[in-house]
């Protein structure tokens, strides 16, 4: 009796044993034996930088995509903007009235957009239609083989000499080396200055010399205000020269109203007045 309680005291306690102590026996991750790893700092760092590396790769290959399909994305709503503005077609013709009226549209709708010189003549040749079509195809095809830049100055050289007669060209550069501000304001001056000088690139092939020639024919009043002006830019002595018209105008205005408000606070005096009849 004693022996079989003893003995089943000694199984208890050798079955008790391995929770009793501290070693225990690792447990085992079903899972392929990641645990092993996750428990591990240097491989789960490891596995970290691989993810990274990953992403990254993946984020330039998106962005190598994206960058090739960006060009033809951006040139395609430059297209579709300057559509919105409605720019007339042209076919060519003997007219010069009408190649004028095209080109000053065309260029008021570039003012607008601020595009580059090259996209400025890409955009106008694509509303050529007709003669003006043809005759512009075999622009193009001179100006690649010659390496001639697409510029709006060679674009504007090349549609004067062929729709511009030279009798009519020769006009415009006469007015153009006529233009004066006169009675006009300066906003409106600088719209006939603009428009009359392609027909004289040279006057203005610069921009100190295309900022000379305006200053020159702006009323002396306003040469006077800018003469000790440093003037970089075109932008530049256009606005100038509007700040002084609106400052002189206020001047103007505030003395006609203190020579206005002196005369009428007179009273009239009667000192040399004859004296009134009596009866």
């Amino acid at each position: 009796m004693d022996r079989r309680v003893r003995g089943r005291e000694r199984g208890r306690s050798t079955r008790q044993h391995p929770e009793g102590s501290g070693a225990r026996e690792p447990e085992v991750n079903q899972d392929h034996g990641q645990g092993n790893v996750a428990g591990d700092p240097v491989a789960t760092a490891i596995n970290r930088i691989t993810d990274v590396l990953e992403r990254v790769t993946e984020h330039q290959a998106h962005g190598v995509a994206h960058h090739q399909g960006g060009p033809i994305d951006t040139e395609d709503r430059a297209l579709e903007r300057f559509l919105k503005f409605g720019p007339p077609k042209f076919y060519g013709g003997p007219e010069p009235e009408v190649a004028e009226g095209w080109w000053e549209r065309i260029s008021d709708i570039f003012v607008a957009l601020n595009y580059t010189e090259e996209r400025q003549v890409t955009f106008a040749a694509f509303q050529f239609e007709g003669a003006a079509r043809s005759w512009w195809n075999l622009i193009r095809v001179n100006w690649d083989r010659n390496h001639i830049p697409k510029t709006w100055a060679n674009f504007t050289r090349e549609f004067n000499a062929k729709f511009l007669p030279p009798l009519i060209q020769e006009k415009r550069e006469d007015d153009f080396i006529k233009c004066r501000q006169g009675a006009v304001s300066v906003a409106e001056y600088e719209i006939q200055f603009t428009k009359l000088s392609r027909f004289a690139p040279e006057l203005v092939a610069t921009e100190q010399r295309r900022i000379r020639r305006f200053v020159q024919g702006l009323n002396v009043e306003i040469q006077e205000g800018l003469a000790a002006v440093r003037i970089d830019t075109f932008a530049d002595a256009v606005e100038r020269a509007q700040r002084l018209e609106v400052a002189r105008a206020q001047v103007k205005s505030f003395q006609a109203k203190k020579r206005f408000g002196h005369s009428s606070s007179r009273e009239p005096t009667y000192a040399n007045a004859p004296p009134a009849k009596v009866g």
